[in-house]
């Protein structure tokens, strides 16, 4: 049974902690490697109040900040493996822990030609990185990272529990916590910088895609106020049932920790049965197939037209959602800097004359 309130964990259950870092406001490398010293002595520090912790997740964010001036992003973007991961791995090893990092940003290969990516790694308690994750759906128009290449990933963490991490706004598409739990992540670590007026929602999209997608979900906000943006916090560690376990307030340096159960989903997804979605979603209308004698695994097809468009013909799928939306990433209304303003009506359909003939 997965639980809440004690500092312990066992053989069936791993303890994790999400830990409500205060957003830093950063500019050099040398104070972003001042900071993650920071951060490493919280990792050992946590581990003696919780002698139970096997994880421990940070937000995004939590290790070099915002960098609101360009160069600066450039001139502090890390190498991983590096010097950054080093002192995390390091810190991981002498507490015995696994841990979960952010690093804003990771160097393109194509470095300092290409904007970095937002990066999380995943530490186990030996000090090795065991999975990166590249953020796949960077918080445009604001955010600028290069969209990740590397897809969504599942790792065995501690105790065997199968890990999969995604990024803030990562996490308002569905369609990422249906892949991880898909590929068989049973928990999805959401590290998130997250800063209001979206708190509820924020709450509540965790919360509504760990019932969805019978998956743990551990978020890791950030705290305070940086000079541009307020973070919410509310970090929480929520069951797969939907409901959470443990949630902090606004305060800086909060934490929540749980004990969730291995055996526990294992079993639900085993054995549950009108809210199995997972299995359900494969399986369509399993028990009037079979009572029509068409056998006994349901309809395996996907029924969604804009699905199967998006797989085989991006193009047309991303016309649908023009469709209904806008053909600009522009606004007129509203400019946002390093965004291109729409242009006219005849401007557009040169440009669409022309993107016709590049494809031909």
């Amino acid at each position: 049974m997965s639980r809440h309130g004690d500092i312990s964990s066992s053989a069936d259950t791993v303890g994790v902690c999400v830990f409500q870092y205060p957003m830093p406001r950063l500019h050099t490398t040398e104070e972003v490697i001042s900071n993650a010293k920071k951060i490493c002595d919280i990792v050992k520090g946590t581990k003696i109040g919780l002698p139970g912790m096997d994880l421990i997740v940070f937000p995004e964010y939590s290790t070099m900040g915002i960098m609101y001036d360009r160069q600066e992003m450039f001139d502090t973007a890390c190498a991983i493996p590096g010097d950054l991961t080093d002192m995390f791995g390091a810190a991981c090893k002498e507490a015995g822990v696994w841990g979960v990092f952010s690093l804003t940003g990771e160097q393109h290969e194509e470095h300092p030609k290409k904007n970095p990516y937002n990066t999380l790694v995943l530490i186990n308690d030996q000090g090795e990185i065991v999975q990166k994750y590249r953020k796949l759906l960077p918080w445009t128009p604001i955010e600028g990272w290069t969209p990740g290449n590397l897809g969504t990933l599942v790792t065995e963490g501690p105790k065997g529990m199968k890990i999969s991490m995604i990024i803030c706004d990562d996490g308002n598409y569905p369609e990422i916590w249906r892949d991880c739990a898909m590929k068989g992540a049973e928990l999805v670590i959401r590290p998130q910088g997250y800063m209001y007026p979206a708190k509820d929602q924020q709450v509540q999209v965790s919360k509504t895609m760990a019932w969805c997608n019978q998956v743990y979900v551990a978020v890791a906000n950030a705290s305070g106020f940086d000079g541009v943006y307020t973070y919410f916090g509310h970090s929480a560690i929520i069951g797969s049932d939907g409901r959470t376990l443990g949630e902090c307030g606004t305060e800086d340096n909060g934490i929540q920790y749980a004990q969730l159960s291995i055996s526990g989903i294992r079993d639900a997804r085993a054995n549950d049965q009108s809210q199995n979605q997972l299995f359900k979603l494969t399986h369509r209308g399993y028990t009037g197939v079979y009572a029509n004698g068409d056998g006994d695994k349901g309809i395996a097809e996907c029924p969604f037209d804009w699905y199967k468009a998006w797989v085989t013909n991006p193009k047309l799928a991303q016309e649908m959602a023009e469709n209904v939306t806008r053909k600009t990433i522009g606004v007129a209304c509203c400019p946002v800097a390093g965004i291109p303003p729409p242009k006219n009506e005849e401007e557009e359909e040169l440009l669409e004359l022309t993107n016709e003939l590049n494809l031909e």
